[in-house]
């Protein structure tokens, strides 16, 4: 179900956006992959990763790498969407629709 809420880019904004997405997903994939390096090294004490096909580690190891990795990218790519839609509303001065706010009573 496709659901517009009044919040999505104009079509201008939209082709504005895609090279600066684009740009911004390769520094995103590349700043989450540093990251889960990080975070892999500070909770397995090792350098290394582990890959799919090794046998240097157990399933439980690969899987949960592989978990951590998944929702490292994901928390990154949706920060980098978000935050670059914003630029591009602001740089481009769309207004935003109002808020939806409860009724006082």
């Amino acid at each position: 179900m496709n659901r517009r809420d009044g919040n999505e880019l104009s079509g201008l904004a939209k082709l504005a956006y895609k090279p600066i997405g684009l740009f911004f997903g390769l520094i995103g994939g590349l700043l989450a992959g540093k990251v889960f390096g990080i975070v892999w090294k500070k909770i397995s004490d090792e350098d290394e990763t582990p890959q799919p096909l090794s046998d240097d580690y157990s399933t439980r190891e690969v899987l949960l790498a592989a978990t951590l990795q998944g929702a490292i990218f994901g928390l990154i790519k949706t920060a980098v969407d978000r935050y670059g839609m914003k630029g591009v509303r602001r740089f481009l001065d769309t207004p935003r629709p109002p808020a939806h706010r409860r009724a006082e009573v």
